[in-house]
This record gives structure tokens, C-alpha cells and sequence, in this order.
């Protein structure tokens, strides 16, 4: 090897001796969690050089990837305006920018048809409310967080981080002057505004990164000032709160990964202390939302408290632990999600038989009437209705093979109008594309779904075998369901059948699901998604030497898992700011949000069957010498507050030791968990991860 395409030496220092429940650990690479260390530094920077060496060949590909997402893109875009008051609200994006651009328009009288706006052509009485482009001039990442306007419409808050740490800045300005007001609120996680637009709720973070308490803030007061209105002292508990839409309570929401408990306060008096809706119980869930039905303030909650997929109940408002009324009973494999109250009505969102479904409740009738829709395989879910009464109900819908839709239902005549469809250039159809669900037996017996779309010009799968990109993801109940993506035509174009393993720990086939995927049965996450595979090898889908595999986070940690567990079966594994030294990050409290996953995996620091089951299945814990390891790259960011760096780079370092031949890892020095920001950049980064598939697949 040339100078520039030598291993990164990676010493192995003195080693850090754990001992816990008299098992003794030596760890070698330990060091490099020192983060402000210039070794560790330097290191990180040799292991980009050498990263970019031995993929230089790439390059032209990862062009030609860049140009094609670039080329279905429309770049100079618009959303569809959402009505608030008396503005119209949306978005739009300019070719050659990075970031959006946040506007609104006047919206005429009580015409509740969104304007029709054309993308290049400039909306009459268009009002600039913030452009990303100018704020991320000067910075290397930029992240928007929250963005709020007052009822009124008089004044702006946002704030924004800009190292990737997601720790925010707050600003205000006034929309009438165009002048920023000298408040500036640091450190932040949440912010919006009180009703009246004279105050900022906003939450701040403990020392490990969990949001714990919530401020009030009066503009023009100095901070230092600033009345605390909340204060959660239980390290297992995140803090999150909210208004809700009849502008009556705020909201706080208390949560662990099992409890929850919600405090309402009257936005008529923040000065009162706040009310307990229902007490926090071990294992009990709840959410809560205000209704007003047939004028009397009710509280709907949604609970699993002896309902597993969780039920829907009215209470007075005046008196939650009273009498409760069942509005949604609970139905085994219905696993309720999600009710927000409108006027009238309330939406739900559930899932059932692996998919998504979204529904409409009328506080009249009583009637939950589901909207249907005619794909096998789709995402459907409600969003952008900000107002109490509107007579459209705005909601979303995508599948494999149908770009991101808008769609608003009418509430008085029950019509559907698609207000948009997302454009992919270049002359996209979707009858070109094919999508099935399969399904796999894990080694229990558990049935486990798994989801496909190909080109169909290569044929069906199964008919000969192809390239197949196979993700998983598989922890904290979170589902991956079908959705489009234009960078991934790029890949089915050129004959990849993408596949997605809807693994336990996630939530696609209920709260089951996930109780069979967490904790004591975490192993369950990783037989299936390598029956999966399997299933995939052994149905004439694909082969092992024409199959990656990928996972992000968690589902990182499910790809050093794989790779441990069944090398042979993959060509290659990309794994994105993997969780893989899952063990030593659970063990130490001291960590940003160990305390709080507790609950999703055990608690090894204290309990001595839940610290050997981790340690029989942590990647860095399990790497095996001289096993013969499928190429493998790593991604990963310096300022990851969720999954820190050092977790993939002592990773790589132990593959290498054990004598796995092809491992990669690229850290991005200036961004956090969710990778690079600005979405030319990120269109890079994904066209860089792309042509290394195509790579190993034999596509390059």
C-alpha cells in the first residue's frame, strides 16, 4: 500500500479493566473516547484519508449518483401552504440553495382551498419569515429546530444548532418590523410560543442530554429572569410539552420507554401549579388531548393500562381519574398510535396487519371511519391541520412506488383532492416498479414480514437471483414503512431489489412485537432479520455474495450483531452511526441518555442476567477472530450526542484485529446523529454510501 492508503494504526494503549458482577473486561481502544485529545483527533482524520483511498475508484460513480437524484429533483419547490389564522404558511427551496425557505401569504376571508402556487413564480404578497440559507451562511452544519409564530401573527421564534450537537439557540422577531429582538435563549431543546405571543415555553437539558426542565420565558425579560414551570428530577424520564389545539392547556409529557404521566396547565393561569392527569404507574402509558364534547370539556386518553395495543377513553376535564367512557376499546393486533382532537372530530392513527392505517372519530356518532387506500404496501398518516375547525383535514401518503402526496379530505362532502404529489423528474412511472410483501419464519416460529420493490423490467424476484439491499431497523417500537425515495431509484434502476426485514423490537405488527424484540429478548431482533436473509437466499431472490445490508443507530447495532452471527451471509454491511458498544454505553450512567434506555434494554449496571445477555450479543464484545467478515463500513459523526463516535471507531479497530479485511470508517467532523446537513450535501453522502454498495454488489 501507498502511504495515503495505509491502515490507520490504532495503538492499543494501555487498557481501560472494567469489572462488573465479577466479570473482569480489558478494553484496548478505550482511549479513543477521548475526544479533545489531537491523537484521537488525527486518528479520526487518518481514517477519512484512508476511507477516501480506498474508494477513490469511486468517485466518478458517486458523481453520476449525486447528478441523478439532482435530475428527478425539482429544486426550486414549494409545499403546500398550510392555513393558520389569517396567513397561508409553507416552504419552498431554491436550485443551487442548501437550505429552505419559510414564507406565508395572506389567505382571503374564510377560503380554506390552499393558493395554488407555481414553483419558479413569485406568490403575490409573499412575506419571507426565515431563510436557512442565510442563517447556515458562515457555519459547516446547520440545523433548524423549532419555528413557531404567534397567534396573531406578529412575531417569529426559531432557533437553530450549528455544530450537531442538537442543542439550540432560540431568537424572536417581529414580523411587522422586521427587527430581532434582543432576547437570545440558549441551550434549548423545545420552544414555541404562549398563545398570545408574549411568551416562550422552552425546555432544557440535564447534564446527560435529557430534556428535565421547562421554562417560561416573557419577551423582553432578561433571562436570568425566566420562571421555571417544571422540574423533572427522575433520570429515567424525558420531559416534552405542547399546547393543545383549543388553546386551553399546556400540556407536559413526562415518559421513561414503559411509564408516562401527563400534567395539564390552564393557559388562562401558568402561574398555578400543575395538575396531574393520571398519577405515573410502572409500565402505564398515556397521552392526553382536550375536547369539547356537547359542551363539556373532556380529556381524551389514550392508555394501555390492561389493553396492550392500547385503548381510547373520555374523562371529565374537570376530573380525569373519574368515570371513564370508552370511545376505542382495545383490540388485540389494532395497536393504537396516535389522537389529536379538532372541534368536532379526532384522528387516529393505528396499525394493523403490518401497516399504517389513519381514521377519523366522530364525537356525534361515535363512528371511526378508516381511510382506505388501494396499495398493498404504503405510509398514510395525518399532519398539517393546526387549526381547531377547518372543513379540510390535511394528510399524507407515499408508498415503494408513489412520491410523497398531500392529500385534504373534505369533511362535508367526503371528497379526496391531492393538492400535490412530490415531482421526480425524468419521466418516473410508477408502473416501472413492483411491490410485495414476503414473509419469513424466524427460529421460534414468529412470521416475519418483509417488505420488497424492484424494477420490474428485471423480472419478478425469485425468478433468477439479484442484488438485494436488505435494511432492518428492530428497537423502540419504531416501524419503517414503505415510503419513496428518488435516490433509491438509482439503485433499482440498475437491477437491486431493496427489501426491508420488519424485525421484533419494532412496532409493524403491534405492541407484541416489540415486547419480543427489547430487553431479555433482544437476540429476537437479529435471528430474524438474519432469517430474513435467509428467507431471501432460499426463496431464489438473491445469493449471499449479492447481498448488503444496512441499519442506522439501533439499527446499527443490529448490523454488528449480523455481522457476528452470520458473516457468510452478506457481501457487505453498511452500518450508520452504529450503536455497536452497546454494552460499555449502557453501563455507565454518567453517558448522555444511559439512565433513560434502561428500560428498552435492560440494566446491566445492576442486574447481572441483564449484563451477560448483553455481553453475549454487543458487537465489540463478540467481534470473532479469523472469522471471514463481509466488507463493512461505518459511518459515523464527531458530534453524535445519541451514539457517540468512539462506538464505530473502536469497532473498526477490533475487526481489524481479528482479521477482517475490508473495513471502513468515515466520520464526519462538523455533524451529529443525523448525519451532514444541507440537502446537497446529503444527497453526497447517501451517493457516497450508494456507489460503495454498488461496489460491493458488482455494480460499480
Amino acid at each position: 500500500m501507498t502511504e495515503t492508503t495505509a491502515l490507520p494504526p490504532v495503538a492499543a494503549r494501555r487498557p481501560v479493566i472494567r469489572t462488573h458482577h465479577g466479570d473482569t473486561v480489558e478494553d484496548p481502544y478505550e482511549w479513543l473516547r477521548a475526544k479533545e485529545d489531537p491523537q484521537v483527533i488525527a486518528h479520526l482524520e487518518q481514517e477519512n484519508a484512508y476511507t477516501e483511498a480506498r474508494t477513490a475508484h469511486l468517485a466518478s460513480l458517486r458523481e453520476q449518483l449525486f447528478q441523478e437524484v439532482k435530475g428527478r429533483v425539482l429544486e426550486t419547490d414549494l409545499s403546500v401552504p398550510t392555513r393558520r389564522g389569517d396567513w397561508w404558511y409553507y416552504g419552498r427551496t431554491e436550485e443551487g440553495a442548501q437550505y429552505g425557505i419559510q414564507c406565508r401569504t395572506r389567505a382571503e376571508g374564510d377560503d380554506w382551498t390552499p393558493p395554488s402556487l407555481e414553483p419558479g413564480v413569485p406568490v403575490p404578497g409573499e412575506q419571507v419569515l426565515l431563510d436557512g440559507n442565510v442563517e447556515a451562511d458562515g457555519h459547516e452544519f446547520f440545523s433548524l429546530g423549532a419555528f413557531d409564530v404567534s397567534d396573531d401573527g406578529t412575531r417569529l421564534l426559531w432557533s437553530v444548532d450549528v455544530t450537531g450537537d442538537e442543542v439550540y439557540t432560540v431568537h424572536v422577531k417581529d414580523l411587522t418590523t422586521g427587527e430581532r429582538f434582543a432576547d437570545v435563549i440558549e441551550n434549548t431543546g423545545q420552544a414555541f410560543f404562549t398563545p398570545d405571543g408574549t411568551a416562550i415555553v422552552y425546555t432544557t437539558r440535564d447534564d446527560a442530554w435529557r430534556p428535565d426542565t421547562l421554562w417560561l420565558h416573557r419577551i423582553g425579560e432578561p433571562v436570568t429572569q425566566d420562571s421555571k414551570l417544571f422540574h423533572e428530577p427522575d433520570e429515567r424520564f424525558w420531559l416534552g410539552a405542547g399546547i393543545t389545539r383549543s388553546k386551553r392547556y399546556l400540556v407536559i409529557g413526562l415518559g421513561s420507554k414503559i411509564t408516562s404521566e401527563e400534567l395539564l396547565l390552564d393557559l388562562s393561569d401558568l402561574t398555578a401549579p400543575p395538575r396531574v392527569v393520571w398519577p405515573r404507574r410502572d409500565g402505564v402509558e398515556y397521552s392526553v388531548d382536550h375536547a369539547v364534547v356537547d359542551g363539556e370539556d373532556r380529556l381524551l386518553i389514550l392508555h394501555n393500562d390492561g389493553a396492550l395495543d392500547f385503548e381510547l377513553v373520555s374523562v371529565p376535564a374537570s376530573d380525569p381519574t373519574g368515570e371513564r367512557t370508552v370511545l376505542i376499546p382495545h383490540t388485540p393486533g389494532r395497536r393504537i398510535l396516535d389522537v389529536d382532537c379538532f372541534r368536532d372530530f379526532a384522528t387516529v392513527e393505528y396499525r394493523r396487519d403490518g401497516l399504517p392505517r389513519a381514521a377519523v372519530l366522530s364525537y356525534r356518532t361515535g363512528a371511526l371511519d378508516e381511510v382506505e387506500f388501494d396499495e398493498p404496501l404504503y405510509e398514510a398518516y395525518f399532519g398539517g391541520n393546526p387549526e381547531w375547525h377547518s372543513p379540510f383535514l390535511r394528510m399524507s401518503y407515499t408508498s415503494f412506488v408513489t412520491p410523497a402526496t398531500v392529500l385534504e379530505l373534505d369533511l362535508v362532502t367526503g371528497e379526496r383532492h391531492v393538492r400535490k404529489q412530490q415531482p421526480v423528474l425524468g419521466g418516473y412511472d410508477p408502473a416501472d416498479y413492483g411491490q410485495r410483501r414476503a414473509w419469513a419464519t424466524a427460529p421460534d416460529g414468529a412470521r416475519v414480514p418483509i417488505s420488497l420493490v424492484w424494477r420490474t423490467s428485471f423480472g419478478e424476484p425469485g425468478v433468477e437471483p439479484r442484488p438485494v439491499h436488505l435494511y432492518g431497523y428492530g428497537s423502540y417500537e419504531h416501524s419503517i414503512d414503505p415510503g419513496f425515495s428518488a435516490m433509491r431509484l438509482s439503485m433499482l434502476d440498475r437491477g437491486v431489489v431493496f427489501a426491508v426485514a420488519h424485525v421484533r423490537g419494532g412496532g409493524e405488527m403491534g405492541r407484541h412485537w416489540y415486547e419480543d424484540g427489547k430487553e431479555l429478548n433482544k437476540r429476537n431482533t437479529f435471528t430474524d432479520f438474519i432469517a430474513c436473509a435467509q428467507h431471501l437466499v432460499d426463496t431464489g431472490v438473491t445469493t449471499p455474495d449479492r447481498m448488503v445490508a444496512e441499519g442506522g443507530s439501533a439499527g446499527g447495532l443490529l448490523m454488528g450483531a449480523v455481522a457476528n452471527m452470520a458473516p457468510e451471509l452478506f457481501a457487505g454491511i453498511l452500518a450508520a452511526v452504529p450503536f455497536v458498544d452497546a454494552l460499555t454505553s449502557i453501563l455507565d450512567p454518567s453517558l448522555p441518555l444511559t439512565v433513560v434506555e434502561w428500560d428498552e434494554w435492560g440494566d446491566p449496571l445492576h442486574d447481572p442476567e441483564v449484563y451477560a445477555y448483553m455481553k453475549s450479543y454487543s458487537p465489540y464484545e463478540n467481534v470473532r477472530e479469523g472469522a471471514e467478515y463481509p466488507r463493512i463500513l461505518a459511518m459515523t459523526s464527531l458530534n453524535d450526542t445519541r451514539v457517540l463516535y468512539v462506538e464505530p471507531a473502536k469497532w473498526v479497530a477490533r475487526l481489524r484485529e481479528a482479521g477482517a479485511s475490508d473495513v471502513l470508517l468515515k466520520c464526519e467532523m462538523s455533524a451529529g446523529h443525523g448525519g451532514v446537513s444541507g440537502r446537497y450535501n446529503a444527497w453526497r453522502e447517501r451517493a457516497f454510501e450508494l456507489a460503495w454498495m454498488s461496489d460491493v454488489l458488482g455494480l460499480a
